[in-house]
């Protein structure tokens, strides 16, 4: 099913010269080296290709010589990660082995390594690759009950829901990475009580606290990709903030689904943790429920079900601008885990090609709003106000209901398990303007 698998580059006692990789709280150990793409701020050059390590880059272009027994030099040259995704997961294994030799404690390349790593303080990050092509699924179960249960009280889960992985096609040209400037949108919405829509600013802006899936290697148009060999088309995982409109996807989406209240803007994280770094964070599937109906045969495989899930503890947080003003932290909103999605990465993969629907290298998935049980691992607005009937206070004596102009909203990742070094995923910010004037 997957060709990552735990080898020697997750020892939990490996160290780097690098001194801040050694710090427990870094989301960017040895362990990790997660790829993104940057630029020496204010510099205005084109995009290079770098792995985080402590609170360094790794500049690979400047390393793209020494590495090329490893890969191809014009594959860490380019300005994009997309010809490196396009190449197959035994040279990301190898490139992965390379680096961590590269950079662990004693390392004899340590000299000529050096002189490539930038301060992450010094770098402005770039949209790792410009995808082609955006699904975003629906996988969370506790999600698309609580979503359900608002307007179908005593039917939430739609027939269909246990079936099939549920998606749609995004937007890929509104994607932008960590620090992106939400612009509230305009659109059609039928105001409570009104019997017409009217065009207008949204009055409930929400986030969907997601992961996104970076897809590797390609596939020929009408030739389905086996779930069993669905993983070697994962490259890696991100962070990722589907952006909602409440109102406007409410009075639009039906019959043909999402649309406008959509695809004004998609916030990923920069760094992409690849399939291998999380090797030893992968977990069984969420176990279905009695009376669940069993994957039709293209969705099920034994290996699938067993590892084919991956726990990745998910946190989304807002601060107002007065919280911001008054340098108060952000306030926690909810925490879930991936374990717990309904679908594994392999089922979707599955089920996108099971129609013929290629694949290209740099693809992106959303799962769909991670929530788990309780109200504390809530991953939307929508859930926790519940439909913006429950407003919940904040510590600078307001309360929200969905998100006002000047909010930020974060989100952060971490993987922890005993006997590995735990890893994280950056962050993924996103700070709402005003709609525009017109």
């Amino acid at each position: 099913m997957s060709d990552s698998q735990i080898d020697e580059t997750h020892a939990p006692d490996r160290r780097s010269w690098i001194g801040s990789a050694n710090d427990p709280l870094t989301d960017f150990p040895i362990q990790n080296l997660p790829f993104g793409v940057f630029r020496r701020r204010g510099s205005g050059a084109s995009g290079r290709i770098g792995v985080a390590i402590g609170d360094r880059i790794l500049d690979l272009a400047g390393l793209a010589d020494r590495l090329a027994g490893e890969a191809d030099a014009a594959l860490l040259a380019a300005p994009s990660l997309a010809p490196l995704m396009g190449r197959e997961p035994r040279l990301w294994r190898a490139l992965r082995k390379a680096l961590v030799r590269a950079l662990e404690a004693g390392s004899p390349q340590q000299g000529a390594v050096e002189p490539h790593l930038v301060a992450m303080s010094e770098a402005d990050m770039l949209l790792p690759v410009r995808p082609g092509g955006f699904v975003d699924f629906f996988a969370s179960l506790q999600h698309a009950t609580n979503a359900g249960r608002l307007f179908r009280p005593t039917a939430p889960l739609l027939p269909n829901y246990k079936y099939v992985p549920i998606g749609y096609n995004g937007r890929a040209s509104t994607i932008g990475i960590d620090g992106a400037e939400i612009r509230r949108p305009n659109g059609q919405r039928l105001l409570p009580g009104g019997s017409e829509p009217a065009f207008g600013p949204s009055l409930r802006l929400d986030y969907e606290m997601e992961l996104g899936i970076f897809l590797g290697g390609a596939s020929a148009t009408g030739e389905p990709v086996p779930i069993g060999g669905a993983w070697r088309h994962v490259f890696g995982f991100c962070l990722l903030n589907d952006w909602s409109a409440r109102d406007i996807q409410a009075w639009e989406y039906q019959p043909l689904g999402p649309f406008l209240g959509k695809s004004f803007a998609t916030t990923i994280s920069p760094w992409i943790v690849t399939a291998e770094a999380l090797a030893p964070f992968r977990t069984a599937a969420c176990a279905r429920s009695d009376g669940d109906p069993a994957p039709l045969p293209y969705l099920a495989d034994p290996r699938d079900q067993r590892a084919g899930g991956v726990d990745i503890a998910v946190s989304a947080w807002l601060r107002t601008a007065a919280m911001t003003a008054a340098g108060m932290p952000a306030l926690r909103l909810g925490t879930a885990s991936s374990a717990g999605l309904y679908w594994t990465p392999a089922q979707m993969v599955a089920h996108q090609t099971s129609n013929g629907c290629n694949l290209e290298a740099g693809d992106l998935y959303g799962t769909g709003t991670i929530s788990g049980d309780g109200a504390t691992a809530l991953g939307s607005l929508l859930e926790i106000t519940r439909g913006g009937s429950a407003p919940f206070a904040l510590p600078d004596g307001t309360s929200r209901t969905f998100l006002e102009d000047g909010d930020e909203l974060s989100m952060t990742a971490r993987c922890d398990r005993p006997g590995f070094v735990p890893i994280g995923f950056g962050a993924c910010r996103g700070t709402v303007l005003p709609a525009p004037a017109g």
